[in-house]
């Protein structure tokens, strides 16, 4: 059995918006209380929550975007964003323990203390290297990766992201690398935000080709999923990755307030532990989840336990 690491503690839960917003600081707690119920916590390694450094956002992030962050976070007053992203006092620091958990998980996997690790709150992948999107404040999806290539020299990495939302913010960012491998499996973008995300959308230049991005109907199903899914493996033994790294956003099962999927939380399980077994085969077992989205506060505590208990097998 593989021992799974999981990031939990209140630092990583502040970072949630208030006034009744989907994204609220009460999911990291929903999560948790399934994972106790089910016994799960007496099975995974806890973490505490770490912060990152300025310098370590700067590695994705541009400088007058994470200036224009810790402005909003003294006074907690407007937007990053068009209108998606509120800001609130402490969301910079918020941000960076999102981000630190990630840097730290990777830490410990490149280093081989742990083979997996999932970290509840993260995944946010909307944000832009220059600005807010989709209740995301930083891209931590896209730091890990930088970070990978550039401090660790591991260059082939495989982002897998099945949130009902198109990971945007990182497709556009690597759109052009071949060596960063992106499957994404998410709800049309003709029906959801952020409209992206189509299938003909398969990268640029000396990647033209090599990036996949799998739309679903609204209203698919695990039938449909399952239909799907063995093209995400298919692609990732192709591509043989170094590290794999999970978005595994909740907002894709079924009865989610804000999109308009119906998968099963069994899907999230069956999709980890596809992943699991090709971390093992191609990553010496390195694999990241993220928790990314999700909205009905019962359907993320059972779709994420279901991935915990997909990589402790």
């Amino acid at each position: 059995m593989a021992i799974t690491s999981v990031y939990f503690g209140d630092e990583l839960g502040r970072y949630g918006f208030g006034d009744g917003h989907p994204f609220g600081p009460d999911r990291l707690h929903a999560f948790w209380a399934e994972t106790v119920r089910q016994g799960l916590d007496k099975k995974v390694d806890i973490m505490a929550p770490v912060a990152c450094d300025e310098s370590e956002l700067l590695r994705f992030h541009t400088p007058e975007y994470v200036g224009l962050v810790k402005r909003a976070s003294e006074t907690g007053a407007g937007y990053l964003d068009a209108g998606d992203t509120p800001a609130f006092k402490g969301v910079f620091e918020a941000g960076c323990y999102v981000v630190g958990s990630d840097l730290d998980a990777l830490q410990r996997i490149v280093s081989g203390e742990t083979p997996r690790v999932f970290i509840p709150i993260a995944g946010l992948h909307h944000a832009r290297r220059d600005g807010a999107a989709g209740f995301c404040a930083f891209n931590d999806c896209g730091v890990i990766i930088e970070t990978l290539r550039r401090e660790y020299g591991i260059q082939r990495v495989a982002y897998v992201d099945i949130d009902a939302h198109h990971g945007d913010g990182v497709f556009y960012a690597f759109e052009d690398d071949p060596d960063v491998g992106f499957a994404d499996l998410h709800e049309d973008g003709r029906f959801l935000y952020p409209g992206t995300g189509f299938a003909s959308e398969t990268g640029k230049g000396a990647a033209a080709g090599g990036k996949l991005n799998i739309p679903l109907d609204p209203g698919s199903d695990d039938d449909a999923f399952h239909r799907a899914w063995p093209r995400v493996e298919e692609y990732l033994r192709a591509f043989k990755p170094e590290i794999i790294l999970l978005q595994a956003g909740a907002d894709s099962i079924a009865g989610d307030p804000i999109t308009h999927m119906r998968f099963s939380p069994a899907a999230h399980g069956h999709a980890a532990a596809g992943l699991a077994r090709i971390a093992d085969e191609f990553c010496d077992g390195r694999l990241i989840a993220m928790g990314g989205g999700g909205y009905n506060r019962n359907n993320l505590a059972l779709g994420w336990n279901e991935v915990l208990k997909a990589l402790s097998v």
